[in-house]
């Protein structure tokens, strides 16, 4: 018993329309998540003879989408351990948010959130774009980056003012890995230096890879493991071309830039707290650019499964 495929893009205008209600929101996520079959959430089984659908009776307090699954004698829907589970914000606006989310290239504020979603309040709207952010980040990664890889570090939030102040002042250190026409890893450091850059390095990269960074004493050393080249910033040196190697950092700055300009335009200040979240939603968009806005929403929502309302924010 399959699910019905999701279309393979979606517009804004075709959202509205396809999710004008919980009942074809729920349809979407059910052909998102269930794509080769429908799966008990309690029991794991994928046998689709052993699933029956309810029909819907709310006088019974029997929902739509309920189904019972007799290999494990329980009932459940598609939401059932997802962020989706026991919310009270209706289905079709947590779809819509994921869309505004995973569209937006910098970013969309809980504030514009609750405005266009008509959600109660602003808490509400933070609390789904957080557990939205918590879904689309990868706890673990199935293989290394591989090929050519960029790495830097940069500052992120925090004020500088005030005579003698450091521009690292009250910032936290971000270090990212971008693979040259892949994928992007990005991660809070503790400190910026040798030890850390270098182990950074070591935990996401292949050994052997051709890594770029720029003149950073951190990395100094890693020409044992990697192939390692360099541009010197300090000296005006952005680029070069080492025989067919173009040596630069700009596709690992450009991810920076876009993370900043998100920060300052769109969110204005972002916790020590919740920035992994920030990272992983920027992460996202990056990791699915050559997507649709559609196809990138889907492949977020896959994402949700397995991931409930655990999250704790201080909001």
């Amino acid at each position: 018993m399959k699910t019905k495929s999701p279309p393979k893009d979606l517009t804004l205008i075709q959202l509205t329309e396809r999710f004008a209600t919980d009942d074809k929101a729920r349809k979407h996520l059910e052909a998102v998540l269930w794509r080769d079959g429908v799966v008990c959430p309690h029991c794991k089984c994928n046998d689709q003879t052993k699933f029956a659908l309810r029909t819907a009776n709310p006088e019974k307090k029997i929902r739509a989408g309920l189904r019972f699954c007799s290999n494990c004698k329980s009932q459940f829907t598609v939401t059932i351990d997802t962020i989706f589970e026991d919310s009270h914000i209706p289905l079709r606006k947590w779809l819509m948010a994921w869309y505004l989310l995973c569209s937006s290239k910098k970013g969309i504020s809980s504030l514009q959130l609750k405005r266009q979603l008509e959600i109660g309040n602003y808490g509400s709207a933070l609390f789904m774009a957080h557990r939205i952010r918590h879904a689309l980040k990868d706890d673990s990664f199935a293989e290394k980056l591989s090929g050519t890889i960029e790495a830097d570090e940069t500052f992120v939030g925090g004020v500088t003012s005030g005579k003698g102040a450091s521009f690292k002042d009250n910032k936290v250190p971000v270090m990212a890995m971008v693979q040259r026409g892949g994928k992007v890893r990005s991660k809070i450091m503790p400190t910026v230096n040798g030890q850390n850059l270098k182990q950074a390095i070591r935990d996401h990269v292949q050994p052997g890879a051709q890594l770029h960074t720029d003149a950073h004493f951190g990395y100094r050393g890693l020409e044992h493991e990697f192939e390692h080249h360099s541009v010197k910033h300090s000296a005006g040196e952005y680029s070069r071309h080492e025989g067919s190697t173009f040596v630069t950092t700009a596709n690992v700055e450009a991810f920076f830039s876009l993370l900043k300009r998100g920060v300052m335009g769109t969110f204005h200040h972002i916790s020590a707290q919740h920035l992994p979240l920030y990272l992983a939603e920027f992460e996202h968009r990056h990791n699915c650019r050559k997507m649709s806005d559609g196809e990138r929403t889907d492949a977020g929502l896959q994402k949700a499964a397995g991931k409930r309302l655990v999250y704790q924010s201080r909001i």
